[in-house]
């Protein structure tokens, strides 16, 4: 086990019906005004953001409103937010939403302590170092990203076609509102892309070059299987509250640092995919994940094989044939299929990418991650191309 330190200064209220607890906390933490952050029109509609509002008003909790944050949120309106908050004179950041709302109220919250332009603390490969942001609470209606207690923001910046992030303790919410009942009505699609995020967020630190800490790979086991058998249940049954609840508490303990404690971890996977999502915006983070991160396995599977058998026996119940070549990339096709199962893409064809736009995602990777990176190998720009290269449809394969 690494030495380690660990922080989740986040107040979890969880069950039905806590978004109408947002005002009555925010009073009692002293607070005057909030900037209350939203997407598309279903936040609006759905009559979710009038509960809170009206949770805010019923306590003397000011309040103003930005709406419009996209999947994969881009800057332009992060500095939107960070104008807004600013002369507003907002004391606290409400983001109503899943990751990207989260997500783009953390920057606008660094932003509005910062005097230069928000993407500087974002900027690679040199950004400015972010220090202080104002507080945050969340309301969580999407179970994935475990932004609402994480360290870290992703945004991206279309113009200059990356995808980067900032992190910090100082940026994990002071609470976060976790209804499970506002996460039933959500398509399949997010709710197996949001599945497949929080089986990620596990991965990338199951899966470095630490070895065996018995405690934390325990944990990082059980929730492998705890959100598999929810997955299940809620693709059966989309009304399953249980299994809804578990998804929920379940990605939270995926990315608030629990799984990473005593272990060095990796995240190339995800930068492999941060580079689809910032190329296409419309690539659902998830769905990117669903193709990149077995075929980086496959890449790295060969000196690491026990790693990967011990998933899938312990997460797939496989039983082991004493070959472990052939078990570990058995292991790593459970993993792919149980995330096909749900309805996720195995190829990155399923986007519309083709073999040409690889090179083109190299430069901002290495922007991003350096010249070398990963913890469970070692890789290069190289590395990168053979990876993405191998997660296109073969030759030949059926295309309907």
């Amino acid at each position: 086990m690494e030495d380690f330190s660990w922080i989740v200064p986040t107040r979890f209220v969880f069950g039905r019906g806590v978004e109408g607890k947002v005002g009555e906390w925010a009073a009692e933490g002293g607070y005057s005004k909030a900037l209350v952050v939203y997407g598309g029109r279903h936040a609006k509609q759905s009559g979710l953001v009038d509960v809170v509002l009206s949770s805010l008003d019923a306590a003397g909790v000011g309040h103003v409103e930005l709406g419009g944050v996209r999947p994969n949120p881009e800057v332009g309106l992060v500095r939107k937010g960070v104008a807004l908050a600013k002369d507003a004179g907002v004391d606290l950041v409400l983001p109503i939403g899943g990751g990207s709302v989260m997500d783009c109220s953390k920057a606008i919250a660094l932003g509005s302590l910062y005097d230069g332009d928000v993407w500087d603390l974002y900027d690679k490969p040199n950004p400015v170092p972010a220090k202080v942001a104002l507080p945050l609470a969340a309301v969580v209606t999407i179970p994935a990203s475990g932004s609402e207690s994480s360290d870290s923001s992703v945004i991206s910046n279309d113009e200059l076609g990356l995808k980067s992030s900032c992190k910090g303790d100082f940026i994990r919410p002071k609470a976060a509102f976790m209804d499970p009942e506002l996460t039933l009505s959500l398509p399949a699609w997010q709710t197996a892309a949001g599945i497949t995020d929080m089986f990620a967020h596990i991965m990338e630190r199951f899966f470095s070059a630490t070895g065996d800490t018995c405690v934390t790979d325990g944990i990082s086991l059980s929730l492998m299987r705890s959100i598999r058998s929810a997955a299940m249940r809620v693709m059966a049954d989309p009304s399953d509250y249980e299994a809804r609840a578990d998804i929920m508490w379940a990605g939270t303990l995926a990315h608030d640092g629990l799984c990473s404690c005593g272990r060095s971890q990796d995240w190339v996977s995800h930068g492999l995919e941060h580079e689809l999502s910032a190329a296409k915006p419309s690539v659902t983070h998830g769905a990117g994940l669903a193709v990149m991160f077995p075929a980086w396995m496959r890449y790295c599977h060969e000196g690491n094989e026990r790693r990967f058998i011990q998933m899938g026996r312990e997460v797939f119940g496989l039983v082991t044939t004493g070959d472990d070549d052939a078990d570990a990339l058995a292991a790593i096709e459970c993993l792919q299929g149980f995330f096909c199962s749900m309805g996720m893409p195995r190829y990155l064809d399923d986007f519309g990418f083709v073999p040409g736009d690889v090179d083109a995602m190299l430069p901002t990777l290495v922007a991003n991650k350096g010249e070398t990176f990963g913890s469970l190998r070692r890789l290069d720009a190289d590395d990168a191309k053979a990876i993405y290269l191998s997660a296109f449809r073969p030759d030949g394969e059926d295309r309907s």
